[in-house]
This record gives structure tokens, sequence and C-alpha cells, in this order.
């Protein structure tokens, strides 16, 4: 069975964002034993400086490294990453799990996004669209995209 973790940076407050992990979970858990990580979201004044921004993204980053289990394949969500369609996006897991990582991990950043080491670091980089999404939307968009992904492996 796949081992799949999400490494999400804030937490979910509202409940629709809530209600639809849930279920999206539960259908993954017959394809992948699924771990959701939620990481503290950095605190920036209003108006925060480029130069608070990189610092709280660094510390952030080191977080995330944190809990990334070791030989992990991870997957950067950010804009510059490449756009895949559903079909693509089986693929992708199709070939890291004929790879020798054990771990697939997606982290996905907070509001400003994830520390450049961080995507450089990654085995890819995805773009869910040009269009920017709240992070919260982001996570129920990448598990019915993992889930839509398993179905395709699974020939449905």
């Amino acid at each position: 069975m796949y081992n799949v973790t999400l490494v999400c940076v804030g937490k979910l407050k509202e409940k629709f964002y809530s209600e639809a992990c849930e279920e999206y979970c539960k259908r993954l858990s017959r394809s992948c034993k699924l771990h959701i990580v939620e990481l503290k979201e950095e605190r920036l004044p209003d108006s925060p400086s480029q130069a608070q921004i990189d610092a709280a993204l660094a510390r952030e980053a080191d977080a995330i490294r944190a809990k990334l289990p070791p030989g992990a394949s991870v997957v950067a969500l950010c804009i510059e990453g490449r756009m895949r369609s559903s079909e693509e996006m089986a693929r992708l897991i199709a070939a890291w799990s004929n790879s020798s990582a054990k771990h697939l991990v997606f982290v996905i950043g907070g509001s400003f996004g994830l520390h450049p080491s961080l995507k450089a670091e990654a085995w890819a980089q995805l773009s869910m669209s040009p269009m920017t999404f709240p992070h919260h939307l982001a996570r129920v968009m990448l598990l019915e995209q993992l889930y839509r992904s398993f179905q395709i492996l699974e020939g449905s």
C-alpha cells in the first residue's frame, strides 16, 4: 500500500474545508496510507516586508523538513510547478511507486507559498492552475486529485 503524506502549513478552520478533506481521506483509505501533518503558519505583521516574508518562509521550511520521512519523494505545490492532467498525475504516482522511495510527500505552503530552497529540493513541482487559490482549498483539490489518480491507476 502506498504511503502518502500531506504536509500543510496552516490549519483548516472552515467547516466546509474540513468536511471535504474528511470525505476524501475516507475514500483514499482504500488506496493508500494517508497522513496529514499540519504545521503552524508563521505570523507576520500587516504589510510585511520582503525580508520578513523570506524569514518566515525559511522558518516554515525548517519545520517542513523536520516532518519529512527519511528518503521521501517530495512534491512541492507551487505556482512555478508543472500543471498536470489527472492522467499525468496518476502517471507521476505510478513512477514514484516504481522508485526506491517509501513515502510520497506533498507539501502545501501557507499564504506566502514555500521557501525557494524547498521547491528546489523537491522531486517534482506541481501547479494546480495558473489561478491563485487559498492554500486550504488547494488541500481539498489535491486530495480530490489523489483520489482520482488512484482510481485511474486501479482502472476505474
